[in-house]
């Protein structure tokens, strides 16, 4: 098993940007849980036919997969449903996630970014916890401008997030994105040599 860095952070705050920095500073691989979400979702798979069972088939695209946007909807204005959805996909997340660890030397580091990384259990699995904070002004711009959600399944979306706020308590490093790319880039690259530093000096 090789070392784990977990990312998290609210949606739009911009966890793929350090994400990929971190692999340019010496990451082995970088982990996208939405992205294996994604994947998951694909006509035919599993996962979607759960979602369905749940949902009904007009969460469905044409071609079968699930529509992302159709099924964020119904679970961003219910929190309730938010957490059905959360207990089908978790657990194949993790799985999949698992897989694309395999390959990795034990020496190497791997991070893995998720919104749910606290809650869905997988910040057991890692040596450090990030937090990737952003202002909610930055998020909600993000969501509209280069995503295309209209301002109200923005803000549902902002409103399903954790409460980051209560969460720094329980992680090792916060990484404030809301400024420029050179201001979080020289907090990711602090943060990165102190982790490092950790994996060569353990019990320092």
């Amino acid at each position: 098993m090789p070392h784990l860095l977990g990312l998290t952070g609210n949606i739009a705050c911009g966890k793929t940007s350090i994400g990929t920095l971190l692999v340019e500073l010496g990451a082995a691989r970088y982990i996208d849980a939405d992205a294996v979400v994604h994947g998951l979702y694909a006509p035919g798979q599993s996962i979607t036919t759960a979602v369905v069972a749940a949902f009904g088939p007009a969460i469905l695209t044409p071609d079968g997969a699930v529509d992302r946007r159709a099924l964020g909807a119904i679970v961003f204005n219910d929190p309730e449903r938010l957490r059905q959805l959360e207990s089908i996909v978790h657990p194949a997340v993790h799985m999949a996630i698992q897989a694309q660890l395999l390959d990795l030397a034990p020496d190497q580091v791997a991070v893995v970014d998720a919104v749910k990384l606290l809650e869905g259990g997988m910040a057991a699995w890692c040596d450090q916890v990030w937090l990737v904070i952003c202002d909610p002004a930055i998020e909600r711009e993000r969501l509209i401008s280069i995503r295309g959600l209209t301002p109200e399944e923005a803000d549902a979306r902002i409103t399903a997030q954790p409460d980051r706020a209560a969460q720094t308590s329980l992680v090792h490093v916060v990484i404030d994105n809301s400024g420029t790319f050179t201001t979080t880039r020289e907090q990711v690259v602090s943060a990165w040599q102190a982790y490092q530093h950790t994996l060569t000096h353990p019990g320092r």
